[in-house]
């Protein structure tokens, strides 16, 4: 009954896939959705919109496959950046492993499990009727030597993810050490963020920054930005953007109406040009902008924070890494990020704000997991047709349909579960956003984190122990009883994970690249929406939602390789879909909009670290139980030499992925000493970290304004 049940759920999902691959094939050609499936390539002038009727437009076809097949990791890299190239190398890592697991599981281990006797005696001739436990190590006989075959198959795969591990990130730290001596300067290699500055009575921020760094680092410094409070100036702009966006749109669009009444709702009162109405509103709104950018401006809305811009790289990374003060509460540095990429809101708020904001978020997420836990037993439940016909038993006639049991217990539990997950990573990254980082970059890192774990928690172990949380909790304060517990609970689960792999796998992934949600907006959006053809943003990949999602179906298949082989397959067949898919998406899609310079492939490396330890946990406990002692005392040497073999990796290239070295920074300083645009360069520094909502731009059309414009409309037009 689960093998049938689990057939069905593989025959929806393969027929959605199809279905997807069709749909997008013949979607992504239509002039009209050109903004949802190549935006990339419209923002770039690469694809023109036509008006004219093509047949080939209705017709599916697979060239986009090869499209996407053919370009180089370097054509990728000087694409899409070093952190598409990173993401890309997890998919290609992932392959690598489960292409050798996939061949010792499905030809080795899976016969074995089959030829047992433990459970039941496998009928080949009606297997829809089997239980999967007959396909797992639960179905090899207690004491069998057989089991020396899935030891031996745990030695040569962890083995093999450890060389595969370190060659990865020897080759990821060279990317990035090359990606850094081939790039042309760029203002955060030469600049520090410093907070926590002293002002003394009567000297304002700039005046100490300027002061401090003359005397310490009268060489090097070149010159300084102060951050400003503009929450509220960045509220006035938008609105402004807003007025200014809609009033195009009226002159630009004969269709729209002219003339509004000025009363209530706009159904009374004397009729009035809308034309006229926005843009006297919108020279009020520039006034406002103005008032509000000379009481920024002034000391009082200092941050106590600069970006210091000194004349070498190495003079930048001496002010970094060094402590500036005797007191190391004052003159806090850091590197700075990339000017397009600081999170300006961060410097709005108070210290006491920030801290207080960290702790919420440490309970919100607390808090989170709880609640999870309510999907859980649902999902849970509905694995269970026992369970599910006891919570509702007038369901029970329905339930005796073989189809629908089927779809219920095999497909429904890792939709609804789908569903749920989709809502977490825009909630970490919220967490992540008030939790006091400078840059989208770090912002982004830190959801990735949390995301991962939050989903090993509660995808992997709320799932596998199917208890409360306090239950669970309990399991893992007893660390003598944690392997026996995970041996027990790990293959039960084996049904349910497979599933999931082929509902949240495949099926996400399709919709990765049929965009269902942004094809939605658009079409419901599109009558309404005051944004012409030529206005829309390039959305970029959300890592943080992408790469927990790769590194679980890594966890996955690690810890049921040698459990439950019949995984193996269905994994092998997510990872080639998101192969040929990203690398599609990375082309016509996605566009950077910022660059860590590949800083998620540690976040992998310590995933891929933790999947190999849980799985040696797990297979300490199983041989346990399958009454082979010896195999579980030689198993214990595997999870040391790991986490030996992690920190040599954590000494020889995390550092890499932290900070450049100063063999680097004085090589590539060098390099720029007969480089005749540096001067410009240097100079463009002392605006490079402006915030934008001090930038001047202009709104109304107005030549006999008053003073001088602050706002050009050139912003609205990038």
């Amino acid at each position: 009954m689960i093998v049938s049940a689990l057939l069905t759920s593989v025959g929806i999902n393969l027929g959605l896939c199809i279905l997807f691959f069709t749909l997008y094939s013949i979607l992504r050609k239509q002039p009209s959705n050109f903004g949802v499936y190549v935006p990339r390539l419209l923002a770039d002038g690469k694809s023109k919109k036509t008006s004219h009727f093509h047949l080939e437009r209705l017709l599916p076809t697979p060239g986009w496959l090869r499209r996407a097949w053919q370009p180089s990791e370097e054509e990728l890299l000087s694409y899409s950046g070093l952190d598409a190239v990173v993401f890309m190398r997890l998919i290609i890592f992932s392959l690598r492993v489960f292409s050798l697991a996939g061949i010792i599981g499905v030809f080795v281990l899976l016969p074995v499990n089959c030829t047992g006797t433990q459970l039941q005696q496998v009928d080949f001739s009606n297997l829809t009727n089997n239980s999967l436990d007959v396909f797992s190590i639960s179905n090899v006989n207690n004491g069998s030597k057989r089991l020396w075959i899935h030891f031996s198959a745990v030695y040569i795969v962890s083995i093999f993810v450890c060389y595969l591990l370190y060659s990865e990130y020897k080759y990821i730290s060279a990317k990035r050490v090359a990606y850094f001596y081939s790039s042309e300067p760029q203002p955060q290699q030469f600049t520090v963020l410093v907070r926590s500055i002293p002002v003394s009575v009567g000297n304002s921020v700039s005046d100490s920054v300027e002061s401090f760094f003359k005397e310490y680092h009268p060489s090097t410094y070149l010159c300084h930005v102060v951050v400003r409070r503009t929450n509220k100036l960045r509220d006035l702009i938008n609105d402004a953007k807003k007025l200014y966006t809609r009033l195009i749109h009226l002159q630009t669009e004969p269709s729209r109406p002219k003339f509004k009444r000025d009363g209530c709702w706009g159904l009374f009162g004397r009729k009035v040009d809308l034309v006229d109405h926005y843009e006297k509103k919108l020279e009020d709104m520039e006034e406002n902008v103005r008032l509000e950018q000379s009481e920024v401006s002034l000391a009082g809305e200092e941050a106590r924070a600069a970006f210091v811009s000194f004349n070498s790289r190495y003079g930048a990374a001496i002010a970094s890494n060094m402590q500036l003060s005797i007191n190391p509460t004052y003159w806090v540095t850091e590197q700075a990020p990339e000017p397009h990429d600081v999170y300006w809101p961060f410097f709005s708020k108070s210290f006491m704000r920030k801290w207080i904001s960290k702790i919420v978020v440490i309970v919100a997420c607390v808090l989170l997991t709880v609640v999870f836990l309510i999907p859980i037993v649902i999902v849970q439940g509905l694995t269970n047709l026992s369970q599910l016909e006891i919570w509702f038993p007038f369901l029970k006639s329905i339930l005796t349909i073989t189809f629908v049991s089927q779809v219920i217990t095999g497909y429904l539990p890792s939709l609804i579960l789908l569903l749920f997950l989709k809502i977490v990573p825009p909630i970490m990254k919220f967490f992540s956003s008030i939790q006091g980082y400078i840059s989208n970059s770090e912002i982004e890192k830190s959801a990735c984190n949390k995301v991962l774990w939050f989903t090993i928690w509660n995808v992997f172990f709320a799932n596998v122990l199917s208890g409360s949380i306090l239950n669970q909790i309990s399991i893992f304060l007893d660390p003598k009883n944690i392997p026996s517990k995970l041996a027990v609970a790990v293959p039960a689960q084996a049904s349910f994970f497979i599933a999931y792999v082929v509902t949240t796998g495949w099926t996400s992934t399709s919709l990765e690249l049929f965009r269902m949600i942004p094809l939605i907006c658009s079409l419901i959006t599109k009558p309404f929406t005051e944004r012409t053809d030529d206005e829309f943003e390039v959305p970029s990949l959300p890592y943080h939602r992408d790469i927990p999602r790769v590194l679980f179906f890594g966890l996955l298949g690690m810890t049921y390789f040698f459990l439950a082989p019949l995984i193996l397959p269905f994994l092998l067949v997510y990872f080639c879909l998101g192969y040929i898919i990203y690398r599609n998406q990375f082309i016509n899609v996605y566009a950077p909009k910022f660059e860590t310079g590949g800083k998620f492939w540690p976040i992998v490396h310590n995933s891929m670290i933790f999947s190999l330890v849980l799985m040696h946990a797990i297979a300490v406990g199983i041989f346990t139980l399958k009454k082979l002692s010896l195999a579980s005392t030689l198993i214990f040497p595997l999870p040391v030499l790991t986490l030996l073999f992690n920190e040599y990796c954590r000494k020889r290239f995390l550092p890499i992925f932290i900070a450049y070295s100063a063999e680097s920074l004085i090589k590539k300083d060098r390099e720029d000493y007969n480089n005749a645009t540096m001067a410009e360069f240097f100079d463009s520094l002392a605006t490079a970290y402006q915030d934008p909502a001090l930038l001047p731009i202009k709104y109304s059309a107005n030549p006999d304004s008053r003073s001088s414009p602050l706002l050009s409309s050139a912003e609205f037009e990038t």
